[in-house]
């Protein structure tokens, strides 16, 4: 079964990305847990 980012993280992880605080490393960690989050049917 395929690793899935749970809400709460993919909720984090679009809030790290939206944040113009966050250095590369925090975008690139939150965009590859954000690419793990199941698509909405």
């Amino acid at each position: 079964m395929a690793k899935v980012t749970s809400k709460s993280v993919a909720t984090k992880a679009s809030k790290a990305l939206q944040d113009g605080r966050s250095s590369d490393r925090t975008k690139s960690i939150a965009g590859s847990a954000l690419s793990q989050r199941e698509k909405k049917k």
